[in-house]
């Protein structure tokens, strides 16, 4: 049996914290295509500016994303491209779900 290093364990750990949030997961999928302003984010989302500066802040801690300096903007990116191969692959799986174990799917705490 193949043994799992701990920097990959944690690395899933912050990719899975990442993903349990609707903006944060939002967030990244809007940036698998390329990089974006805060201010572009936070529109086609639907958040405030502050509520996604503090998303953003997590994704960076979490090693996801990178700010990327533009004169007086800074712009966001997926900080590796294959974090948004990894979305694609999770997109595409088809996940059978018990409904007696969600009986409320798109709410924060389900399974």
């Amino acid at each position: 049996m193949e043994t799992v290093a701990a920097s990959q364990r944690n690395a899933l750990t912050r990719f899975g914290y990442a993903l349990s949030d609707s903006t944060r997961t939002q967030v990244l999928l809007r940036l698998r295509g390329g990089g974006a302003y805060p201010a572009e984010l936070a529109e086609a989302i639907g958040v405030s500016r502050q509520v996604l500066s503090n998303h953003l802040a997590c994704l960076r801690g979490c090693g996801l994303v990178v700010a990327v300096p533009e004169g007086r903007r800074t712009r966001y990116e997926l900080t590796d491209g294959r974090i948004a191969h990894a979305l694609d692959d999770l997109l595409g799986l088809v996940l059978a779900v018990d409904p007696a174990c969600c009986p409320n799917s798109g709410e924060q705490g389900c399974c």
